[in-house]
C-alpha cells in the first residue's frame, strides 16, 4: 500500500498538489476498500472515522482531483449513485464491469477486451481513443443458479 500512496503522492506532485493529510487519509480509505465501488458518502464515513474532523466537501474535492489525475475513475453502475474506483496500476484502459440486475453485485474484468474495438474506431472513424469503458447488464451466476432462474 505504502508503494502506491508514494505513487499517488508523485503524481499529485507533477500536477502542483500536496498529498495533505486529508488527502492521504482518503486515498488510503480507497486503497483499503479497493474492491468495494464506494460512493462519495461511503468514503467519508470511512475517512470520518480515521479523521474525524474531516468535512465531506473536502472528500468530495479530494476525491474529484483524483479522478482528473486519473488516479481514480467516477463510475456509474446506472443506480444513480457515483462510485470511486482506483485505476488499476499500469493499466492504460478503465477496467469492465458486469452488474447483476437481480443482486447488485459488480464483478471487475481486469483484461482489455476492446483492443479491436479500438483499432477498428481509430481507423474507420479517424477518432484518437484516450480511454474507454465497459459495463454488461445481466444476471450473475449465483442468480441464475438460484431456483433455475435465467433470465432478467
Amino acid at each position: 500500500m505504502e508503494k502506491r500512496i508514494e505513487r499517488i503522492k508523485e503524481a499529485l506532485h507533477e500536477a502542483r498538489y500536496k498529498l495533505t493529510p486529508q488527502r492521504e487519509v482518503t486515498v488510503r480509505v480507497l486503497l483499503e476498500n479497493e474492491s468495494s465501488h464506494l460512493s462519495a458518502e461511503d468514503v467519508f464515513m470511512k475517512v470520518k472515522d480515521k479523521y474525524p474532523e474531516i468535512g465531506l466537501a473536502t472528500v468530495y474535492r479530494t476525491l474529484e482531483l483524483l479522478n482528473e489525475l486519473n488516479v481514480l475513475d467516477k463510475v456509474n453502475f446506472g443506480d444513480g449513485v457515483s462510485r470511486y474506483d482506483l485505476r488499476k496500476e499500469g493499466a492504460q484502459h478503465f477496467h469492465h464491469h458486469l452488474i447483476c440486475i437481480h443482486c447488485g453485485s459488480v464483478e471487475e474484468i481486469e483484461e482489455d477486451l476492446l483492443t479491436d474495438v479500438e483499432k477498428i474506431v481509430t481507423r474507420d472513424f479517424e477518432f484518437d481513443i484516450i480511454d474507454h469503458r465497459l459495463t454488461f447488464h445481466g444476471v450473475c451466476k449465483l442468480c441464475k443458479g438460484k431456483e433455475g432462474n435465467t433470465d432478467a
